[in-house]
């Protein structure tokens, strides 16, 4: 099953660019579709690797936080050719 995640990393500190800028990084070097936009990073793939990826990937930048909030959004279906029809 594909799905599309959204995630929005807010480090509630005020060194927050080199965790955010990490978990980019880590994301991209996986084998999935990642798609960035100035407020969230959008992940496509398989639900299964998708997930295993981002277990891991959230842990860690979480562990380089000391406060922070992580947002996800789920979508049962891979958006990632999405465009408006307007």
């Amino acid at each position: 099953m594909d799905i599309s995640v959204e995630l929005t990393l807010t480090p509630l500190q005020d060194t927050f660019e080199a965790p955010i800028i990490h978990f980019i990084k880590k994301l991209r070097a996986s084998d999935l579709t990642v798609l960035e936009n100035p407020l969230s990073t959008q992940v496509y793939g398989d639900y299964d690797v998708v997930m295993r990826v981002l277990q891991v990937e959230m842990k860690a930048v979480l562990e380089m936080v000391d406060n922070g909030l992580l947002y996800i959004k789920i979508v049962k279906s891979d958006r990632s050719d999405y465009e408006p029809h307007f």
